[in-house]
């Protein structure tokens, strides 16, 4: 792939975020000029962001994206950047080659790639893929949509290394080789329809980790969500599937299912008990199936069953994904900010068998609340909604429930705590992206639980 870009030495990097910036960093060491371009106006990137464009030498522009950015060979796009943006756009109409952060790093990669997308799960799953290997004393990285850019730790991989990649549809859908030696689909529901056009075309996207995948390399697949069994179908490399059920052990050669509470991992020489599920931390369907796939992934490099096993005995879960913050008075807060679709809301709902007061709301992305209807009404004792999309929840809601909204989150922490009796658990799940009130869903989940700790 280097060989082929030897005359293509002109790169534009759009969007100054961690991706971005990462990116234009490598290509910079690398040799490329690089060209950075951001929308924001200077003033509202972080100053130390500046101050490393600056060291490299880097020519940027804020503010404004000029003629310049097309006077380029190459065009790479941060994951924040849609797909349908008038810059992209501009530039696929121009001929340019557009292609996404993840597919710059994997250039100068030299370890074996675990890449990780779905619409729910990707952070636990990434998150205890990478403790397993470390725990088994592989040199581990843990990047991409989690903790550092693919970009950042590239060259300090060697042969040996493992690289565990969360991958977004974003980022996915402007890869050309980029080329995982394990990818892993946990499953698909609606979800970013306000950056595709359809539910088919978002699906394309995650279904891309497996487009340069060939005989050599894995696929592992959520055998019990019927679009992902379906997809499957076409991918030509090694696959193994996951599932609650039996059922899969005849329909695929190798994976994992759940025997009572027992997760199985089988194979063509026979089948293992890796653990008790109830030994597990992390609890509910959907982490279960997390497990499974990250059992699978360590299988097939051989990891022993011990260290699989203490790994999941351990694993405490991620930060902002169904994370218990406190008790106060009988009422325990739960932060699930990470849940920005309908489908991550409908699991955390599940997942709880104490009523719920629900903080539901932010930047919303083409949701269906109908999807969560049932598990509202049965789940929740009121609803506080908030942000940008709070009358459309408000609206949604007013006559099926008890529900009201309030101005930030301060507020719909008091209105929550108000309503909450002992025993009920107070729950931000939000079923929307951040953007209209906070930075991301990190910074929700921050904000939401000082205001929680600060309660006295």
């Amino acid at each position: 792939m280097i060989e082929v870009l030897e005359e293509e030495k002109k790169v534009t990097v759009v969007g100054a975020a961690r991706s971005g910036i990462a990116a234009a960093k490598l290509l910079n060491k690398k040799g490329f000029k690089v060209f950075l371009t951001d929308s924001a106006p200077k003033e509202k990137i972080d100053k130390a962001i500046l101050n490393e464009i600056n060291e490299f030498g880097i020519e940027s522009e804020f503010g404004v994206h000029s003629s310049s950015v097309y006077e380029t060979d190459i065009m790479v796009i941060s994951p924040g950047v849609p797909q349908n943006s008038e810059i992209i756009q501009n530039a696929i109409k121009k001929g340019l080659k557009v292609i996404s952060e993840i597919e710059v790093a994997s250039w100068y990669c030299k370890g074996k790639v675990i890449a990780i997308t779905g619409t729910n799960g990707k952070t636990t799953t990434t998150t205890l893929i990478g403790e397993m290997f470390k725990d088994a004393g592989y040199k581990t990285f843990v990047c991409g949509n989690i903790g550092k850019a693919f970009s950042e730790i590239a060259e300090l991989t060697d042969e040996n290394s493992i690289v565990v990649l969360e991958t977004s549809s974003f980022q996915l859908d402007n890869i050309s080789k980029f080329k995982p030696f394990i990818s892993i689909l946990l499953n698909v529901s609606p979800d970013h329809l306000n950056r595709y056009d359809s539910f088919e075309k978002y699906l394309e996207s995650k279904m891309k980790i497996t487009m340069n995948q060939s005989t050599t390399e894995h696929f592992i697949f959520n055998y019990d969500d019927e679009l992902v069994r379906k997809s499957a179908e076409k991918v030509h490399t090694n696959k193994s599937a996951f599932s609650l059920g039996a059922e899969v052990r005849l329909k695929s050669e190798s994976g994992a299912y759940i025997n009572t509470n027992d997760l199985i991992y089988y194979y063509y020489m026979g089948e293992e008990n890796i653990i008790d599920t109830q030994k597990l931390i992390i609890k509910g369907d959907h982490n279960i199936y997390n497990a499974m796939a990250s059992v699978i992934s360590a299988k097939i490099f051989g990891i022993e069953k011990d260290y699989i096993k203490k790994t999941l005995e351990n694993f405490k879960g991620v930060e902002h994904r169904l994370e218990f913050v406190r008790e106060l008075s009988g009422i325990k807060y739960y932060n699930d900010s990470k849940a920005t679709n309908v489908n991550s809301v409908w699991y955390a709902l599940k997942g709880f068998n104490e009523k719920l007061i629900l903080i539901l709301g932010g930047e919303d992305k083409g949701n269906d609340y109908t999807q969560i209807e049932n598990e509202v009404i049965s789940h929740c004792r009121h609803v506080v909604a908030i942000g940008s999309s709070k009358q459309k929840i408000y609206d949604f809601f007013k006559s099926k429930i008890s529900i009201e909204c309030a101005d930030n989150m301060k507020d719909a922490v008091a209105k929550c705590r108000n309503k909450a009796l002992k025993d009920d658990v107070v729950l931000l799940s939000p079923a929307c992206a951040s953007f209209d009130m906070f930075d991301n869903y990190e910074h929700r989940g921050k904000v939401f639980k000082q205001i929680v700790n600060s309660l006295e």
